[in-house]
């Protein structure tokens, strides 16, 4: 073969490598393909359901999920809340106000949606059906060091310079990197379609209810003529978490009302020790075991790991040698070890207080108004779990009592 047709040869051979994949079209991978797209890579995102399509979840955009949005994005928002009732197992409610806007409510369908129309209009590639068996980087799939082969269920191998895992946390990329989970819990949610009156009395209002087994809540979450009600309890005690909800459902007066769906899902959250990355493939979101261990809330880990990981892996992908690679995973695994290992890490902490002393966590929340503002705070983004803990001398020595 002469030199001319050997450089057009390796030309076609680039050109059926993407920079990058990523696996899962969620709030995760698609805030990955859209931040690798913007920096003018070419990205595939790769989804095995048709979209949109629904995921259990309640649906809460806080601050944070907010500012880590693409620019002018508009969120499709079904209720924007400024009150909250705070329960207690039923008893001891009490209803907290705000003349700003907590946070707001989406359904995911169209939440998840939207994003992955931005990561579409930046650049990226959706595929949609597209179920991931597994992933090489060694063998007879992968041409060379550089690459790595994401194998679809049909046989079908689509070659990457780097992959992105965004599949969830049972998915195929966090089992190849390696993911360790410590946290497991259970997680029923209903989608009940309710009467004008009954959603005018919900309307801009949520509650929270704090739970009869350890570490468990319930919710209501008012999106226009439906209500999300949901509750969540430690994995172990399947029984006891539906009795809950449906005593939850009875006593809010709801029972009456056929549910549109039911669902259930686990949320898991990774040990300390869990790698973010093997070689060329880094894991955001779900698949990484990251969401806040204490509320267990997911979206805005997603969002901002999956900006993260987009971001890192165009590093990846431009990395020309195995060192390199290894560098940027590593810079990767930092910044989010950093950021939202440290925000897990003090809600591993409020977990411990809450399933040891819900009522003492209601009673502060509901008649200390410094907790209060501390509560909204962190709805809107201005505050962090973390950084009230730094700033105030009496929060870290109680949840330091806890380490003891």
């Amino acid at each position: 073969m002469s030199s001319e047709n050997a450089d057009a040869g390796h030309e076609h051979e680039e050109s059926s490598v993407w920079d990058v994949v990523v696996v899962g079209a969620g709030p995760g991978g698609a805030s990955a393909a859209y931040a690798a797209a913007v920096a003018g890579r070419k990205v595939l995102l790769l989804e095995k359901a048709e979209l949109p399509r629904y995921k259990t979840c309640g649906g809460g955009i806080i601050g944070y999920s907010r500012d880590s949005l693409p620019p002018g994005f508009e969120l499709p928002l079904r209720d924007r809340i400024h009150a909250v009732t705070f329960s207690l197992n039923g008893r001891l409610a009490r209803t907290r106000r705000s003349r700003r806007m907590l946070f707001g409510l989406i359904n995911r369908p169209e939440f998840d949606a939207g994003l992955v129309e931005q990561a579409q209009k930046a650049g990226a590639e959706l595929r949609t059906g597209a179920t991931v068996s597994r992933v090489e980087q060694h063998g007879a799939a992968v041409p060379d060091r550089r690459t790595v082969a994401v194998v679809l269920s049909g046989g079908e191998t689509v070659l990457a310079r780097a992959v992105v895992g965004a599949d969830g946390s049972a998915g195929r990329i966090g089992a190849h990197v390696g993911v360790k989970l410590d946290q497991v819990d259970l997680g029923l949610e209903a989608e009940i379609p309710v009467p004008p009156t009954v959603a005018e009395d919900w309307a801009g209002r949520v509650l929270i209810d704090w739970g009869p087994m350890p570490g468990s809540y319930g919710w209501v979450f008012p999106k226009g003529d439906t209500l999300t009600v949901g509750v969540i309890s430690a994995r172990g005690d399947g029984a006891g978490t539906k009795r809950y909800l449906e005593d939850f459902i009875a006593r809010l007066g709801l029972a009456g009302f056929e549910p549109k769906i039911s669902s259930g899902h686990l949320t898991r959250c990774r040990s300390d020790d869990s790698p973010l990355s093997r070689g060329r493939v880094l894991v955001c979101g779900d698949a990484a075991g990251l969401l806040e261990p204490w509320t267990r809330e997911g979206i805005s880990f997603a969002l901002r790991s999956g900006r993260l990981a987009g971001e890192w892996a165009v590093r990846v992908a431009e990395s020309h040698d195995a060192v390199d690679a290894r560098r940027q995973a590593l810079n990767y695994a930092f910044a989010i070890k950093a950021g939202l290992g440290v925000e897990m890490s003090v809600g591993r902490r409020m977990l411990k207080l809450f399933e040891r002393r819900p009522g003492l966590l209601h009673a502060v929340l509901t008649g200390f108004r410094p907790a209060w503002n501390a509560f909204a705070g962190i709805t809107r983004g201005t505050t962090s779990l973390a950084e009230l803990v730094r700033s105030h001398p009496l929060a870290q020595r109680a949840l330091s009592a806890l380490d003891r």
